[in-house]
């Protein structure tokens, strides 16, 4: 048997399960299991190394994507200029952690960008939005953060912080904040939507529900909206991808 999981801790709502489950039954890949893995500590990861042999992948949600990084015994380059692991890949008795929400994000945030698009607020520091971070600088896109607290002296904002001026200044507003997901569907970030236009280009990184607060006061207003589904779906084969290359060892 082999067998792949998923950590974070909650895990009620898991798109990988789902879709490693389909995955392994339209491929007819019977021999393959992907197991929900939740860790109320991030120190109870080598106990679950132990206890499953069988495993040769993992992925690693919230609120560990910064946090798995000590288990590890080599990042991917372009994982550690993230600062945040998703992916683990089991080869040879090592455990290398890579990024590959950067994949999924760029793949299907691009597409849809126009050259007016130039600046973007990037709602939420944690782990998903340092690869979202990771690509905007690798596209030339500039940013600011926007966070409950705000740190002044770095440049992030606090949401009271953002006003009209930066709403038009910039065009891009991308979510990377769990704000949105179920059950709460009805809670959003908070900016002042009033000032939302039909140039503006909101990208939420929540897939479920599939329209969520954020994108629906954004298609409102006009507004072009993407959700967090194909991203998901990207990233995730880009992790089966590694998880079985033979050759792609950092």
């Amino acid at each position: 048997m082999k067998l792949y999981g998923l950590i974070g801790y909650p895990l009620g709502h898991s798109f990988s399960k789902k879709y490693f489950t389909a995955k392994f039954e339209n491929e007819g890949l019977g021999d393959c299991h992907f197991n929900l893995f939740p860790l109320e500590d991030i120190n109870q990861v080598p106990e679950l190394l132990t206890q499953n042999e069988a495993l040769r992948g993992l992925a690693v949600t919230i609120p560990y994507k910064q946090a798995i990084i000590p288990f590890l015994d080599n990042i991917s380059p372009e994982a550690a200029k993230v600062g945040a692991i998703n992916c683990i890949q089991f080869k040879a008795g090592k455990l290398t952690g890579f990024n590959t929400d950067v994949v999924g994000f760029e793949k299907s945030f691009m597409p849809l960008r126009k050259a007016y698009h130039e600046k973007a607020l990037v709602l939420g520091t944690g782990g998903a939005s340092k690869a979202v971070q990771y690509i905007l600088h690798k596209c030339s896109v500039p940013f600011t953060l926007v966070s409950r607290v705000g740190q002044a002296e770095k440049g992030i904002l606090n949401y009271a912080a953002v006003t009209q001026h930066v709403m038009n200044e910039h065009l891009i507003v991308i979510n990377c904040s769990p704000l949105g997901m179920a059950p709460n569907e009805n809670s959003k970030p908070a900016i002042p939507y009033e000032f939302v236009t039909s140039q503006h280009y909101f990208y939420d990184l929540v897939y479920g529900p599939n329209e969520t607060a954020f994108l629906r006061e954004g298609r409102i207003k006009g507004a072009t909206v993407k959700d967090g589904y194909e991203m998901l779906m990207l990233q995730a084969e880009e992790n089966w991808r590694l998880w079985n290359a033979e050759d792609e060892v950092v």
